[in-house]
């Protein structure tokens, strides 16, 4: 799952980004309102943290425009606010939840996960043919078999179903999975799309996966794979 994280206090904003990371989810963190819209509206997170003491533009602010954007995905307010009228103006403008600092982290991942159980979206799991890529439980089967990937590996594939029919370049791929990791080069992408495909058992080679030469990877229905969604029970 992909989580957005905007909140402009250093240590906490590193804090929250390696408990979500450490649980799994790949994160992105902004410090301020202007790049969080932004982030918002480019990457469609699965779920938004967002702080309302933000520089640039204020988290109301930010939120309104988030819920211009998309109505849909959860976003969770975090606020030191102790007043009503502001709280009650989070949920009046579209915030799923609302969490007081100081907070227990036990508290915030158990609120995040009721978010993500609740939300009804379509691509909560993935399926193209015997393909099966579950978001919610980090799941993938294929054939009705289980097969164990890194986060990494799964990031990679996540990506692929999730934009399937689009080319994906090997800097897109870098920028939205390694984007942690400025050290490394594209031809990580490579390595691990090698990796996925001798795990998913992807014979012929881009009968899954396919090699779009000079551009980068998809995966596509063109080779009378068929491609559906279910939501998540």
């Amino acid at each position: 799952m992909t989580l957005l994280i905007a909140e402009d206090d250093p240590a906490l904003a590193l804090f929250l980004g390696r408990a979500f990371e450490a649980d799994g989810c790949r994160v992105r963190v902004v410090s301020d309102g202007v790049k969080a819209v932004e982030v918002f509206r480019d990457e469609v997170p699965d779920l938004t943290i967002l702080d309302l003491n933000l520089p640039k533009k204020d988290g109301e602010s930010a939120l309104d425009e988030m819920r211009q954007l998309n109505a849909d995905r959860p976003i969770l307010v975090l606020t030191g606010r102790t007043d009503l009228q502001s709280r009650v103006r989070c949920i009046e403008h579209g915030a799923d939840d609302l969490l007081q600092k100081p907070f227990s982290m036990v508290e915030l991942r158990a609120r995040c996960g009721a978010l993500l159980r609740r939300r009804t979206s379509v691509n909560a799991l993935l399926k193209i043919e015997d393909l099966e890529v579950d978001r919610m439980s980090r799941a993938v089967k294929r054939g009705g078999n289980a097969v164990e990937l890194t986060n990494k590996e799964f990031a990679l594939l996540e990506q692929l179903m999730l934009n399937r029919g689009a080319c994906l370049s090997r800097s897109e791929l870098l920028q939205r999975i390694w984007k942690s990791e400025t050290t490394q080069t594209t031809n990580i992408v490579d390595v691990y799309v090698n990796y996925l495909r001798r795990k998913l058992d992807d014979r012929p080679p881009g009968s899954i996966i396919r090699t779009i030469h000079g551009r980068g990877y998809m995966i596509t229905s063109s080779s009378g794979l068929q491609a559906g969604f279910q939501a998540a029970d």
